[in-house]
């Protein structure tokens, strides 16, 4: 299979783990910022926001105190089943989940203060529409260049052959075309370091990185092969490239 099925593959993560992948063994060094602590950061009390993307929830659950509302969007059914069981058993009373695509926000216009997106896509101009003026919008998103070493082992992966770079030339253009009159950009690119192999495994099997990973018969050849080139003393070695968009509306 050439090209993955999204939906369907976020619905199977969403019932299995939601978007939690705190499990995981794994060690970084030069990552400068924590996307949901870069919000907390710029919001207020009084503050209605907007997650799009939002996964199981949990990164909304752990902010909620720092803000009056919180609305977590997904078009997942599996990932909203997780955030509203994670939302259950928490002690959370402002957050609020929704089945939703962020290409048709149904929301009003101008009603959010602030609007926030990990690793998810976004329509820039519904972004603007919901956001009240002098609002501000943030997203994280995943570079091209990515688990580089990764997808070179495979010859495959997500992004992979993309010029880096090009996905966030597109969201920023798109923003000052929906209106953004101020928008900033920054970028990391963090060495990981995986402690086992099975942590390795739990990520590529729960992310889209190598698309299908483990349906062709070479794949656990090419880890293992992987595993052996990338192998230090710290753990197995990839990166982890990040780009951060700031745009206030």
């Amino acid at each position: 299979m050439s090209q993955i099925d999204y939906e369907t593959f976020y619905n199977k993560v969403g019932k299995e783990n939601g978007w939690d992948f705190s499990s995981l063994q794994l060690m970084s060094e030069g990552v400068k910022w924590e996307f949901y602590d870069e919000v907390t950061k710029r919001v207020k009390k009084t503050d209605l926001l907007l997650d799009i993307g939002t996964g199981g929830g949990e990164n909304l659950l752990k902010i909620a105190s720092s803000l009056q509302l919180l609305i977590g969007i997904d078009l997942s059914k599996g990932m909203m089943e997780t955030a509203e069981k994670n939302l259950h058993n928490s002690n959370v009373s402002n957050v609020r989940f929704a089945q939703m695509s962020s290409n048709s926000l149904q929301f009003p216009e101008g009603f959010f203060d602030v609007v926030s997106c990990n690793h998810a896509p976004f329509d820039s101009r519904e972004v603007s529409r919901v956001l009240k003026s002098e609002g501000l919008f943030l997203t994280q998103q995943v570079s091209e260049a990515d688990k580089i070493n990764i997808k070179e082992a495979f010859g495959r992966g997500q992004s992979f052959g993309e010029e880096d770079g090009s996905l966030k030339e597109k969201y920023i253009r798109e923003l000052e075309e929906a209106g953004f009159s101020d928008i900033q950009s920054f970028d990391y690119d963090a060495t990981n370091y995986f402690q086992k192999p099975e942590d390795l495994i739990f990520l590529l099997t729960h992310t889209p990185i190598i698309p299908y990973f483990g349906e062709e018969k070479t794949d656990f050849d090419k880890l293992n092969r992987f595993i052996g080139e990338n192998q230090t003393n710290d753990g197995i070695r990839t990166n982890s490239k990040r780009f951060m968009i700031l745009a206030k509306k």
